[in-house]
């Protein structure tokens, strides 16, 4: 994979018709993907070395973010998100690595603006579900 520019990640929301919106002009964002081990060491492991138990842990993904909104549909998509505190579809295209997609919850979601400057806001999504990878 070759140096990227940070702006060419998207991230977008699932709408009512079923099509995805693009929701924001995010100037800083994080994807941090994890996975939970399971220590199934015991008296009998092979030299006291620990042994971990293969696909058990809990796998998390979780996104944040800052930005401009990019209209007044995409702040409504948002904060409709965040107040109802239901699990909704997303989409996060990275390019020359792949999309992940499937249901976040709005964990964070912050507002600010300087006196002279653009309205910002700052955003943390916490996985809610599955979540697909499809290579790009």
């Amino acid at each position: 994979m070759s140096a990227q520019r940070g702006k060419d990640i998207l991230l977008k929301i699932e709408g009512e018709g079923g099509g995805f919106t693009t929701v924001a002009g995010l100037r800083a964002r994080t994807i941090a993907l994890n996975a939970r081990t399971v220590d199934v060491t015991d008296g009998d492991s092979a030299g006291r070395w620990r042994e971990l138990l293969s696909g058990a842990g809990v796998r998390t993904a979780a996104v944040n973010g800052q930005g401009v909104f990019r209209d007044a549909a995409s702040d409504a998509l948002i904060r409709e998100a965040f107040f109802s505190q239901a699990a909704k579809v997303w989409r996060l295209i990275v390019p020359d690595f792949g999309q992940l997609e499937g249901p976040f919850l709005v964990a964070a979601l912050e507002y600010a603006g300087e006196h002279e400057g653009e309205a910002t806001f700052a955003i943390s999504l916490a996985s809610a579900g599955e979540i697909g990878f499809e290579a790009l």
